[in-house]
């Protein structure tokens, strides 16, 4: 074994890796943990800094190109792990670095835009809803969680690599889909009309808010379209992820006929 002991300072700098916002951005680096994320950033073009295998838990042969690959004991995994039932892979890759710049659309592009998003899961959630639908990105604006959080990875299954993803401003938000003649839909309970009511089959960017507050005025005054989700129920809301998820869905429907 390379790394036996918890005290090792390699261990003790991921460990500031995955837990401090700051130190990924002072140093554009990340963690992404599990065979299945690590892969879908490779087959994404990314090439991780160190490579992390814990033998004992994992059972795969390693192939997997990478500056520094170490092996760990089952404890050291256990102290940089993240997940529940790790499969004995982490690796440490640099921050994707993306910008509006680099935003290939096509004719009719589908976008979502997601505004102050708190909560990790809810976010990982929306990428992996934009990765199989085929969305074209996700931009993140006014964030309230690191896009980068090991637990955005983790709820993405490693989506955050395959669909562009880019913080920015609502207002830098707002500029690019008005140049690019992207209609803004603001998904509201206050809309009138059901979001299945609506034509969803031309250039679209969907915009969801934050999970207590929804979206702020910014966004509802700004909107071409506004939509509301049916409720029979009790509560008036939706989980965030679960809302983008059937919007969406219905966007690409109409575009598949």
């Amino acid at each position: 074994m390379d790394i036996t002991s918890l005290q090792n300072p390699l261990v003790k700098h991921l460990i500031r890796l995955r837990d401090d916002k700051k130190q990924r951005k002072l140093e554009n680096l990340m963690l992404v943990e599990g065979w299945d994320e690590i892969n879908l950033a490779l087959l994404a073009g990314h090439i991780p800094n160190s490579l992390l295998i814990a033998p004992e838990i994992s059972s795969r042969q390693h192939d997997i190109i990478s500056s520094e690959t170490l092996t760990v004991t089952h404890a050291v995994f256990e102290k940089l792990s993240y997940r529940e039932n790790p499969d004995g892979w982490i690796a440490v890759f640099p921050t994707p670095s993306k910008s509006l710049s680099d935003l290939k659309l096509n004719s009719n592009p589908l976008l979502i835009v997601a505004e102050s998003i708190e909560k990790p899961g809810n976010l990982g959630a929306i990428l992996r809803t934009a990765d199989a639908a085929g969305v074209a990105a996700l931009l993140v604006c006014d964030p309230h969680t690191d896009i980068y959080n090991p637990n955005v990875v983790r709820a993405s299954r490693g989506t955050l690599f395959t669909v562009p993803t880019i913080e920015l401003s609502n207002m830098d938000a707002l500029s690019f889909l008005r140049e690019h003649r992207i209609d803004i839909l603001a998904a509201t309970p206050q809309a009138e009309e059901e979001f299945t009511q609506q034509d969803l089959s031309g250039p679209l960017a969907v915009i969801v808010g934050t999970e207590d507050k929804g979206l702020s005025d910014y966004w509802l005054q700004k909107a071409d379209l506004r939509v509301k989700i049916p409720m029979v129920g009790k509560v008036n809301s939706l989980n965030v992820s679960i809302a983008t998820a059937l919007i969406v869905y219905e966007a690409k429907r109409q575009r598949d006929w």
